[in-house]
């Protein structure tokens, strides 16, 4: 970790800030129906870049077709959106974390490759109030697995690379946040996330 003054928090959606719904959903519909869950997130991994999906250009029908032709899924498109969004619970003690950033000065902020489910998380959870910006890659075109994001939002929030810490539960978007200079966390769990954000940013320990 740089010891340059962090200025910006950002944090990962899905893993971070809530819970997994998309994996976790995915994993247990396939085991509910017979399917590999590895096959089942081989295939949603490339679906949802290669259907445009996540990147805003795509549908979530012509995601959800493929994923019943890759994987022999079974379910309306309701059905299937409706496990993987309930699947998604918001992280309460997250919220409060970045309340507590955010009163302190650090500026906060969502980087997530996410499609507009993002969007009806916030209508159902009401967490976007609690963040600076959102950058969803939905709404952005460009996902974090283009190493040329990072730069991007580095302008736009106007601060020097090693300034912004990220957190995300993907260690190839950590690695490709520190190469573009950021500072970054791959979150595994609570306990060792708070001690190494709390040493980073040296606020005292909330309870």
């Amino acid at each position: 970790m740089s010891n340059q003054t962090i200025k910006a928090v950002l944090l990962d959606y899905g893993g971070v800030i809530a819970d997994e719904g998309f994996q976790n959903g995915l994993r247990a519909m396939a085991r509910e129906q017979g399917i590999d869950p590895v096959a089942m997130m081989n295939v949603a991994r490339l679906a949802v870049y290669e259907t445009g999906f996540i990147l805003g250009w795509g549908s979530e029908d012509a995601f959800w077709t493929r994923m019943r032709e890759g994987t022999g899924l079974k379910g309306s498109d309701e059905e299937l959106t409706k496990r993987v969004l309930d699947g998604f619970t918001l992280r309460h003690w997250m919220i409060e974390r970045v309340r507590h950033w955010r009163d302190a000065g650090y500026i906060t902020g969502i980087l997530s490759d996410q499609c507009h489910w993002l969007d009806w998380l916030n209508e159902r959870d009401h967490f976007f109030q609690d963040f600076d910006h959102v950058f969803n890659s939905y709404h952005m075109g460009e996902g974090k697995r283009n190493p040329e994001l990072f730069p991007a939002i580095t302008a736009k929030l106007a601060l020097e690379p090693a300034e912004i810490l990220l957190v995300d539960d993907i260690r190839n978007n950590v690695e490709r946040a520190q190469a573009a200079g950021w500072q970054a966390i791959y979150y595994v769990d609570k306990v060792s996330f708070l001690e190494t954000i709390e040493q980073l940013l040296l606020l005292g320990k909330m309870k």
